[in-house]
């Protein structure tokens, strides 16, 4: 089960209302977890706890959340499926601030992303370090502890009165809320206010084949309507991330990445359908065979797609992609066929073999089956007979036991 700890703690405004919360995530041992930590391994897991339905459970309806942002983070691609209206990017303040993060900080403001600064110490070295952002920036968070008194009213002075927000730090005592309000603070968090409250989120238990395959029925019945396809896409981050990197990668678009439906629009739906099928072997599969099986499931399926008279290509392509899924997924493919709405012509060849590219498959097929003999022969030496026993046990070949 994927599990993760979320600590959350309110934020308020000068009239005690809740403005926010900033949610930290924990790891195993209950440490704070950025999000540059989880591009190695939970990034998938801790953005899809707060892009579902849990969200509103999370925060309520219109609550914004603060999350912790620093310079790898921001250059990896995943914070584009956050919702820009939910999401506030806490720059953490120890980010390493290169010509490339200060660009990208920019762009996601220029996207409609709110942006903070975490622990803010009001020092000539923090305001130099920042200077090139402040155009940018919605709110400061001012550490109260750290910033000397004289410092914190210089800051308040430049700022205070501006469109930026100004929010005091470990707020820890009723006198300390009171002398922070009397000084103009916009904002205030700190445990006299509201302890951190900290919970468990439990991540998606819906099999990432039937996701995949819930989001070919929509491209398949809505072929004009890129909105509903977006927002279906943003509720699988671990699926956004990895077609941004893929639309990043890619040599035909040296564009920066705005939006999913600017990377939906410019790629078009049938190259987002031939994406989503090779990301159902190579990255949904389970299977320790799924890589050599999708090289072979393009070779058919380019073979079938060449056969095929011009008003077919795309449809022939994509059942011999759809003819080798159940070669990778413990599932029956009349099962996996049930969650879309696929053309006639491609599921009769999917589950009976019939239709008009029947032929095609035959052919393809037998091409396999004599290069796949070629190989096994050549390498007939090599194979240990109990190995090879097991094998056609398994697939339900008889054995004639007197000719062994």
């Amino acid at each position: 089960m994927n599990v993760i700890n979320l600590s959350k703690q309110k934020i308020f405004t000068n009239k005690n209302e809740v403005y926010a919360y900033e949610l930290v995530f924990k790891d195993g041992e209950n440490h704070p977890a950025g999000f540059s930590d989880n591009v190695k391994g939970t990034a998938q897991l801790i953005i899809r706890s707060i892009t579902s339905p849990e969200l509103e459970n999370l925060l309520g309806k219109n609550t914004l959340a603060f999350v912790n942002v620093d310079d790898k983070t921001l250059t990896k691609g995943i914070l584009d499926v956050l919702d820009k209206n939910r999401f506030i990017l806490n720059i953490l303040e120890d980010i390493k601030l290169t010509e490339n993060v200060i660009n990208k900080i920019i762009q996601y403001r220029k996207r409609g992303f709110r942006l903070s600064i975490e622990h803010f110490d009001s020092s000539a070295d923090m305001i130099s370090k920042f200077s090139r952002l402040f155009n940018y920036i919605d709110i400061i968070k001012m550490d109260t502890v750290l910033s000397e008194p004289q410092n914190m009213q210089k800051v308040m002075n430049k700022f205070k009165g501006t469109r930026i927000k100004l929010l005091a730090q470990n707020i820890e005592t009723k006198e300390d809320f009171r002398k922070y309000l009397d000084m103009g603070f916009d904002l205030f968090q700190g445990y006299y206010l509201d302890k951190p409250e900290v919970m468990e989120i439990i991540g998606s238990k819906e099999p990432a084949q039937f996701i995949i395959l819930q989001l070919i029925k929509i491209i398949k019945e809505d072929n004009t309507n890129n909105d509903k396809l977006e927002y279906f896409i943003k509720k699988q981050p671990d699926l956004s991330y990895k077609l941004i990197q893929f639309f990043n990668n890619s040599k035909r678009f040296s564009i920066k990445v705005e939006s999913l439906t600017q990377v939906i629009t410019l790629m078009g739906r049938d190259k987002l359908l031939r994406w989503l099928l090779v990301y159902l072997y190579s990255e949904v599969s389970k299977n320790p065979a799924s890589k050599t099986l999708l090289d072979l499931a393009i070779k058919r399926a380019e073979r079938m797609e060449a056969e095929a008279d011009p008003r077919n290509k795309e449809k022939a392509y994509l059942a011999g992609m759809f003819s080798m899924l159940s070669s990778i997924f413990e599932t029956d493919i009349r099962e996996l066929m049930n969650h879309i709405n696929m053309d006639n012509d491609i599921t009769s060849l999917v589950l009976e073999k019939k239709g008009i590219f029947a032929s095609s498959l035959m052919r393809a097929e037998q091409a396999e089956k004599e290069y796949l003999k070629k190989v096994m022969l050549a390498n007939f030496d090599k194979i240990y007979t109990t190995d090879l026993i097991y094998t056609l046990e398994y697939s339900g070949v008889e054995i004639d036991k007197d000719k062994i």
